[in-house]
């Protein structure tokens, strides 16, 4: 059976890690994952991305047994890093975790690179590194601050706490909290409305947002005016965007060519 199978719905691409009972991700299980995400990357025909697994774990992480074995850990993961999408920084569209199950480590900074997350109920997040001697070093040390109070974020990484979906959706971390079996269908309708707007546009606002992070306002409008964002420069002139006006006018729904 194939570790992490991919398919397509309309705009949207699903990957599905599949991986034994606790969906432990080695090298070989990054670089597939790192496939998906290239395809999403490169297929205009998608907009946006949806990772999600199997069972009862979302992902238990990096694979210590592989590493006991021998694995290097600084064997080659892919462009995109550790789980295919934590250091895959060109990448222009939208991702959403649909976190079916706990996800520790290496499972958790999956879902916090993604761009949005929705779990199911009950799910535990935690980055337990520090207890056995590690630092969750492929975002987690880097993402939580900025997405949780630092206070909270340092209990977490510094004792290795899990916090419920419950606790995240109300720090604002996770979009949405819905019974397991309402899982899929609620990531999918994210998707949809996420897959209705401008591909352009989406790939603009995702790359304003990245280069901007960390900036002061007036900073990152002077980095955002400056020209250099290629997406956001070339959105103005698009045919997407005579489109959208158009549609507005004429009282209808745009038909998006992603030009």
């Amino acid at each position: 059976m194939a570790e992490v199978t991919v398919g397509v719905r309309g705009r949207v691409l699903e990957v599905v890690l599949k991986r034994g009972k606790v969906n432990a991700i080695d090298a070989a299980t990054s670089r597939a994952l790192g496939a998906a995400f290239l395809r999403l990357q490169e297929d205009d025909a998608l907009s946006v991305g949806i990772v999600t697994a199997e069972g009862r774990f979302f992902s238990a992480g990096w694979d210590l047994k592989a590493a006991q074995d021998g694995e290097d850990p600084e064997a080659d993961m892919g462009p995109g890093g550790f789980a295919g999408l934590t250091e895959f920084w060109d990448l222009t569209k939208p991702v959403i975790a649909a976190v079916n199950g706990t996800a520790l480590g290496g499972g958790f900074e999956l879902a916090l690179a993604a761009d949005m997350i929705v779990a199911a109920e009950g799910v535990e997040f935690g980055l337990p590194e520090t207890s056995i001697g590690l630092v969750p070093d492929s975002g987690g040390v880097i993402r939580l601050p900025r997405r949780l109070p630092r206070a909270v974020a340092m209990e977490m990484l510094m004792t290795a706490r899990r916090a419920g979906a419950e606790e995240l959706l109300r720090w604002g971390v996770i979009n949405a909290v819905v019974p397991a079996d309402a899982l899929m269908a609620q990531a999918r309708a994210l998707a949809d409305r996420v897959a209705a707007c401008a591909p352009l546009s989406l790939r603009a606002v995702k790359e304003i947002a990245r280069a901007t992070e960390g900036l002061g306002e007036r900073d990152a409008f002077a980095l955002m005016r400056a020209g250099g964002l290629e997406a956001y420069a070339r959105l103005y002139d698009s045919a997407d965007a005579k489109e959208g006006v158009a549609a507005v006018m004429e009282k209808r729904s745009p038909v998006w060519t992603g030009r």
